[in-house]
């Protein structure tokens, strides 16, 4: 795959770039689903519980060190198009300390502090012991996760998103292998589940290190671990922080909108959560086209080539606007079917395919949100695009949730999330537009520009 996005055909290499991230991505859905579904038909609906339970709280505390890898995309691609390679090997040795150190802090401290999270939640009593020895395992594998993901976007920055793909494949065949080995097998019970996982991922990580070893023709130079500058931390914790704050803004935005839910009961709970499931696979392409266009823009801005940023964007429009369109169609038709294939109450179903025949009209805003943002995420503004996701999930979604259920009743869950999803893309449009996202700088080092 050709690594250099500041010259060619856009369209050709958007298509090419994102499809393989599309995929990464439901590999990386199904890791948890596999786990789910051999934990719970071989160890039953209490073992199951314990890793949902353990899962959300594993996500949250991850959530900053993540935000700080998802900088790595937009630093090393504005590197790779200025052709700054003293710039890239100093940020690769300062991301590695970094990383390392944080992964290793907040491992330490979730695997310390394991009961007390699950005391915070309110963790039934029946399962608070499974709970924390899936959590402290998982908390022993941090550094893995951290490690294959964090050269999975330094990949992708430097225009590879077909071997970060393999990685993830490699993580998600071993997770499916050594689960059963070892819940069962290995009569490890649920501590199996969390082992099988770390297992996996440790051995996506070791790939992904002889992988890097191997390839010098992606344009990475080689490693020289180095002590950080201090700009360096700055710059890495500006992008960073505000892109972990964004997914813990996110996380609590749809607790709230989970706890309006579950005031209409389980009919509503059951309808909403199979159509959630629905969503999170249908959004799949927005966010790996918003991801692609983050590299490719920034590549390009880094290279000063600001028409060509102009083009990845209208490009990247159109084919998100025939993605969530044809998927938009889909759902029109074929709603309930895809509904029964995780209930088959009555009521839960019917709640079901109206949420999803209503949400649908507006899947084409959402992920115009995902293109545009990606692109302005390229240039490093991320307080801003922190800032548009408060506007989109407090000021918008959660407030319009509750009026559009208050005038409605359960109806109005859809449409309340659909308009937020269309005055949110008209902000980000209007900020795409108008705001000062051009001129931010990353570097200090006017060559990187």
């Amino acid at each position: 795959m050709k690594s250099d996005f500041t010259e060619g055909s856009v369209s050709q290499q958007l298509l090419h770039f994102s499809l393989p991230i599309l995929f990464s991505n439901l590999l990386q859905a199904s890791l948890l689903l596999i786990t789910g579904l051999w934990v719970g038909n071989l160890l039953g609906s209490a073992a199951f519980a314990a890793v949902i339970v353990s899962t959300s709280i594993v996500v949250v505390l991850l959530a900053f060190v993540m935000g700080v890898n998802n900088a790595t995309l937009t630093v090393f691609a504005q590197l790779k198009g200025a052709g700054n390679e003293a710039e890239t090997r100093s940020y690769l040795s300062a991301f590695t300390i970094l990383l390392t150190g944080l992964s290793l802090v907040i491992g330490l401290g979730g695997y310390v502090l394991a009961e007390p999270l699950l005391a915070l939640l309110n963790t039934p009593a029946s399962i608070a012991d499974t709970a924390q020895q899936y959590l402290q395992v998982m908390f022993i594998g941090t550094l893995f996760l951290t490690g294959y993901n964090f050269i999975g976007s330094l990949l992708r920055a430097f225009g590879d998103s077909r071997t970060p793909m393999y990685f993830v494949l490699l993580a998600t065949v071993l997770t499916a292998l050594l689960n059963p080995l070892f819940i069962a097998g290995l009569n490890m019970g649920v501590a199996g589940a969390a082992w099988a996982m770390i297992l996996a991922q440790g051995f996506a990580f070791i790939y992904s290190l002889y992988y890097l070893a191997g390839r010098s023709e992606i344009g990475l130079p080689a490693f020289q671990l180095q002590w950080p500058k201090s700009a360096e931390i700055r710059t890495i914790l500006q992008l960073g922080v505000p892109s972990g704050i964004q997914m813990i803004v996110i996380y609590a935005g749809m607790t709230v909108i989970m706890a309006m839910v579950n005031n209409f009961g389980e009919d509503v709970v059951a309808g909403f959560g199979a159509a959630q499931r629905l969503d999170n696979i249908i959004l799949l392409p927005a966010i790996a086209l918003g991801a692609a266009v983050n590299a490719m823009a920034a590549q390009n801005i880094g290279a000063n080539q600001w028409p060509r940023v102009g083009q990845i964007t209208k490009v990247g429009i159109i084919y998100n606007l025939g993605a969530m369109g044809a998927f938009a169609c889909v759902l029109f038709i074929w709603a309930e079917p895809l509904v029964t294939l995780f209930i088959s109450d009555q009521g839960s179903v019917a709640f079901g395919v109206s949420y999803l025949r209503t949400i649908a009209l507006f899947y084409p805003f959402i992920g115009l949100n995902f293109i545009l943002n990606g692109v302005v995420r390229g240039a490093g503004a991320m307080f801003q695009i922190l800032a548009l996701n408060i506007i989109s999930l407090w000021i918008l979604r959660v407030p319009l949730a509750y009026w559009m259920i208050s005038l409605y009743g359960e109806i109005g869950i859809a449409l309340g999330i659909g308009i937020s999803f269309l005055i949110s893309s008209l902000f980000s449009i209007a900020y795409y537009r108008w705001g000062g996202w051009r001129s931010k700088q990353l570097f200090t080092d006017r060559a990187c520009q």
